[in-house]
Formats: structure tokens, sequence, C-alpha cells
């Protein structure tokens, strides 16, 4: 599909499910909106980040996907994005720099549509950088980071987050060493809340659903008041 057959930037945060393309620093960002059902809606958006693009990593993984339930479940709406070059976002990878642009485009449209709402960020593996390594320059209420990417990334270099801040990790993850996030996990000042899931692989094989159970149960207490209260 071409980027033109898609939706224009919408004037309006949707009311539904939609598909559009949003302006991004080297061209058009594919991006998918969803909203809560009006009974538990929440004032409050979550922006979610894909894995690795060079990979196959985009807003269609399933890691993504099952996060953006629970969390729209949770009472967030949602917004997902790939990163230039993945699906229909124009440009180029870019090793982590663009993609941190990339997200800022898709924060700042959400901003302008939701002024007065708490924005939450949500990554998985690479996605999962991209957001922590912004989360203190885009003033995030809430962060979720479903196995980030310790020892592949420069961690080490990250203005650190002091919102609410989870991260689960699977514990039998082949991509990235689980111990290696343990043990960054315990040099933190401002101590997430970390769920360690046993017997998990990195794409959470069989275990989608426990995700998104840890995802819901964890957030519980970081919600936004009702947005109809």
């Amino acid at each position: 599909m071409n980027p033109t057959e898609l939706s224009a930037e919408p004037a309006s945060f949707p009311d539904v499910a939609a598909s559009f393309m949003l302006d991004g620093p080297a061209g058009k960002l594919e991006t998918i909106s969803d909203v809560a059902e009006p009974a538990c809606a929440r004032g409050g958006v979550v922006v979610l980040c894909h894995p690795l693009t060079i990979e196959g990593g985009s807003m269609h993984n399933k890691v993504v996907t099952m996060a953006e339930r629970a969390l729209r479940e949770s009472g967030l709406d949602t917004v997902r994005f790939n990163f230039r070059g993945a699906g229909n976002s124009q440009g180029d990878y870019d090793t982590g720099h663009g993609e941190s642009d990339d997200l800022a485009a898709v924060v700042a449209w959400v901003r302008r549509m939701r002024p007065d709402d708490a924005l939450w960020l949500a990554g998985f593996s690479f996605g999962s950088y991209v957001t922590i390594a912004n989360a203190v320059r885009l003033r995030a209420d809430a962060l979720i980071s479903i196995a980030p990417p310790v020892g592949r990334w420069p961690f080490e270099a990250i203005a650190l987050p002091t919102c609410p801040w989870l991260i689960v990790q699977g514990e039998a993850d082949e991509i990235v060493e689980p111990q290696a996030v343990f043990d960054w996990v315990e040099t933190l000042e401002h101590r997430p809340e970390l769920v360690r899931m046993p017997e998990t692989s990195h794409f959470f094989h069989r275990r989608l659903m426990d995700l998104r159970g840890a995802i819901k149960h964890a957030v519980r207490g970081w919600l936004p008041p009702k947005r109809h209260a």
C-alpha cells in the first residue's frame, strides 16, 4: 500500500479505531489509534513502540499488540506507529536516533489532540530502549518496558525517568540476557517495578495472556482518573 492511500492526519483524536499517516521528521509515519470502552475510559493516552525494524519489527508485532490490548482494557486510549523504514512509514532505519525523533513527533501530535491527558510510553525490545531513552525529555507520566535490550544498546547514557515504571522480562529470553536486565535494575536509584516471567522467551510464546495480565495488574494503581467521571 502506498502511504498516500492511507488517511491523512486527522484533525482530532479519532473516536474509533483508525489508521492514518502522521508527519514525521523523515516523512510520513504509519499510525494506528484505538480507544478504550467508554465505561472504563481514563484520561490518558499511551504511545507504543515496536522492536527493531531491520529484524522485522513493526507495530503489528504480537507482543506490542497484546500490550496495546492490556492498556486499552485498562482504560487508556492507544497509539501505535511504525518507525521510519517499517511498514508504510517513510525514511530509513537510523540506529535509534531518528526513531527517537519519530517518537517525539507522535507524542507531539497526541499532546496537540489531547492536551489535558496523561501521556504514557510503552515499548518492546528496541522499542523499550527508545521509550526509556526519551521518557524524561518527553515528560512521560508512566513507562512500560518489555524485554529492554540491556547490553545491546547504550543504557548507561540514558537520563532515567522517575515516573511509575514497569519492566517485564522473560527468564528464558534468548535475545536479551535476562540477568543483565536484573542486574541493571538493581543499579537504578529509582527502582522500577520488575516482573520476572519464568520459562518465557523473548517473544512470549504461549505466555502472551500472562503478559496481558501482568501489565493490567501492575498499572492499576497508576491509572489517571475516569474520562467521564
